[in-house]
């Protein structure tokens, strides 16, 4: 009889602290989070609502999700955006085969995942390629059919034609690149015989390459192979290409062999900033003369005046602000002949409305620039350091109606970040992101600020 009455005391006690313990963990795992692991189902597990099947149906602009259940369900759903996700959760509810959602796919689902959400509620999460308007239902049994939850996923109008309209408006920003000289102008030469013609083409090359290779921006040659080209027909070709900035591609020469650097020079309609600018311009004008493109046929000597300096005034002080990001970078190269942006009436650069900028990379007159003319690393790193410039313009102040005007946004360094977590989570190549921000390397400074292209 103790024995028997020990028993049962005993067994009390198990019964207590395991109904203790089940409480306990219960209380656990509904604080860790929105979609906690499945509980240890007991007996009260008929109580839950069984979601036998899913299946879907597809229409061009909607797509239906049917639940079939085995009996009624409590039920509410919310969207969430950036991204855009539909979910819907189901209140004392099972899935009974994850494996359906495998054969689960439609042109407005990227995925489908679920989760036990407070321990009973079965929480199922929709992650779209887009915004839409969610609609739903739950129908009776009727027939051999039992209970049905309906999910309708409608994109929303015009959403997916706005979109198409944006991108059809959107642009990249054009770099008209004119190689200095070509054909029968060979330019100046160096002591080793090399023609001014030959590099100025070969730079150009490498920097049109350069800027294909960056998101947002194209290239094009004014000349493609060694002809000549009156500067009319230079100014005329980047019209036709719409470009949003011009860079003319010489290499210098003087008397003197030790003359040495790099210079950037921008238009000027009221005089030389330097005797050398005006010199300069003087012997790059002899290939012929010209007064850019633009109609100046008119008998009034000062409506004439009028009219060239109204076309240029605007693209004058663009054509600056780029000298001077050119001009930064190049600096980081090698030597520069002059600091700063110098100006003169430099015919070729004289294109109404396309801000332009010329550039004498070295002096091909002096035989170490020459060699460093010659050469294709020397060539590249003038490229580079050309485009860095001009992204660094174009950052700030891109034409409107372009990708890197548009279709970009920034992103904010923080502490542990790597570009190439960066570049993953944008899904981007490292490059393009080096390229847009003109990083030399892939230190980041915390709290920077970096321009993230978007496609």
């Amino acid at each position: 009889m103790n024995k028997s009455l020990n028993s049962d005391v005993l067994r009390c006690k198990m019964e207590k602290q395991r109904r203790k313990f089940l409480s306990q963990l219960t209380s656990q795992l509904a604080g860790i989070g929105t979609l906690a692991a499945a509980p240890i189902l007991t007996n009260a597990a008929s109580s839950y609502t069984q979601v036998q099947n899913i299946r879907i149906s597809r229409e061009p602009s909607k797509t239906r999700l049917v639940f079939d259940l085995d009996g009624a369900v409590d039920y509410s759903l919310f969207s969430m955006h950036k991204p855009e996700r539909l979910v819907i959760d189901l209140k004392q509810t099972r899935l009974m085969n994850a494996g359906v959602l495998e054969e689960l796919h439609s042109t407005q689902l990227k995925g489908i995942r679920t989760g036990v959400r407070k321990m009973h509620d079965l929480r199922i999460v929709l992650d779209l390629k887009s915004r839409t308007t969610p609609n739903s239902f739950l129908l009776e049994p009727k027939g051999n059919n039992g209970y049905r939850l309906v999910i309708d996923v409608k994109e929303q109008a015009g959403s997916r034609k706005r979109e198409v309209v944006q991108k059809k408006k959107l642009r990249d920003v054009v770099v008209a690149i004119d190689a200095g000289h070509g054909g029968n102008d060979p330019g100046a030469t160096g002591r080793l015989g090399t023609h001014e013609k030959q590099v100025t083409l070969q730079i150009a090359k490498r920097l049109k390459k350069a800027i294909d290779g960056t998101k947002g921006m194209r290239g094009e040659l004014i000349r493609r192979s060694d002809r000549f080209m009156r500067l009319r027909e230079r100014i005329k070709r980047a019209h036709e290409l719409d470009a949003d900035l011009m860079i003319s591609i010489h290499a210098d020469s003087f008397p003197d062999v030790r003359a040495r650097g790099a210079s950037v020079y921008a238009l000027s309609v009221s005089g030389a900033t330097s005797e050398s600018a005006r010199l300069l311009a003087e012997k790059e004008n002899k290939v012929d003369l010209l007064f850019g493109d633009v109609d100046l046929n008119h008998k009034d000597k000062m409506v004439r005046q009028v009219l060239l300096d109204l076309s240029l005034t605007g693209t004058i002080e663009s054509s600056l602000d780029i000298g001077d990001e050119v001009l930064k970078e190049l600096g980081r190269v090698g030597r520069v002949h002059k600091k700063k942006v110098q100006q003169a009436g430099f015919a070729v650069l004289k294109a109404p409305n396309i801000p332009a900028i010329l550039l004498e990379t070295a002096f091909i007159s002096n035989p170490k620039e020459e060699r460093k003319l010659r050469s294709s690393a020397h060539q590249s790193k003038l490229a580079t350091a050309i485009l860095r410039g001009v992204n660094d313009y174009f950052s700030r102040k891109a034409p409107p109606g372009t990708w890197l005007s548009e279709a970009q946004e920034h992103y904010t360094i923080k502490r542990g970040d790597t570009l190439a977590g960066i570049s993953d989570k944008y899904h981007l190549p490292v490059s393009h992101l080096r390229t847009r921000n003109s990083l030399r390397n892939d230190e980041l400074r915390v709290g920077k600020k970096l321009y993230i292209p978007v496609s």
